[in-house]
């Protein structure tokens, strides 16, 4: 599911949610573009994702973030009740290597 913020044809901002529709959700590729951050648009992107009928119910949701703990916070988002269940691949540089 894609979510988008524009204004005419001018994108603001976008995030995706993979998700199965029955108990698992992840949000992926939140970004705001450079000239409209600082408005609130962040926050507005995310509660668009969190209260989307399609979203209610799932057992779990699950993100990454570098820096945006705080707002995610804001909507019921908390470090991994269970971190020794998660794993993950995780390949550094994998744009730079020739295919």
């Amino acid at each position: 599911m894609c979510f988008a913020l524009v204004d005419g044809k001018q994108l603001l901002a976008f995030c995706r949610v993979v998700t199965d529709h029955a108990t698992f959700a992840n949000l992926l590729d939140v970004f705001v573009l450079e000239p409209y951050r600082g408005q609130g648009l962040g926050k507005k992107l995310i509660d668009a994702v969190m209260t989307h009928p399609e979203l209610q119910g799932l057992r779990r949701f699950t993100l990454a973030t570098k820096d945006a703990h705080s707002l995610y916070q804001q909507f019921g988002f908390s470090e991994l009740a269970n971190p020794d269940i998660a794993m993950e691949k995780y390949v550094t540089n994998i744009y730079s290597h020739s295919l």
